[in-house]
């Protein structure tokens, strides 16, 4: 049983691969992500978790993270990546992920709407929003990615 994270950021990056495993991996380096050990979890920012954009994780660990990401093998092709995190007055946030065959500026738009839905939906208020997006147009094989890591 892991303990509830205690710190969080956010991260969003493209790179390019010779191969789909190696534009992902490319993808996680460029976003301070790479050396550690992804445990992919669902969407909600623990109650008190503070933000920390500096926040160094130790190669290897094993990190809760939400996250989403795209690979495209189609030169030219447009795609982007974003994570959100919707805060609350006084409990949890709620995380939200996306990645598609869109501009950042798009990917950023379904991110706070779906994080207006989310906080409609547990009869919450929604008091604040960061997001994170990354856009990347494909040369032989990319990778758009957004994360937000948890960390003790």
């Amino acid at each position: 049983m892991l303990p509830t994270p205690k710190k969080f950021f956010l991260t969003a990056a493209s790179a390019e691969g010779y191969s789909e495993l190696t534009a992902f991996d490319n993808a996680l380096l460029a976003g301070r992500i790479g050396n550690i050990n992804l445990i992919r979890v669902s969407s909600i920012l623990p109650p008190g978790a503070e933000y920390d954009p500096e926040l160094s994780i130790p190669p290897g660990s094993l990190v809760p993270t939400a996250y989403g990401y795209i690979i495209s093998k189609v030169p030219g092709e447009l795609i982007a990546a974003a994570v959100g995190i919707g805060f609350s007055e006084d409990t949890f946030g709620v995380i939200m992920e996306f990645a598609g065959k869109c501009s950042q500026k798009e990917a950023e738009a379904r991110i706070e709407a779906m994080l207006r839905e989310a906080f409609a939906s547990r009869g919450m208020k929604l008091v604040d929003m960061k997001i994170a997006a990354t856009e990347h147009r494909v040369e032989r094989i990319g990778c758009a990615l957004a994360a937000v890591p948890l960390w003790y």
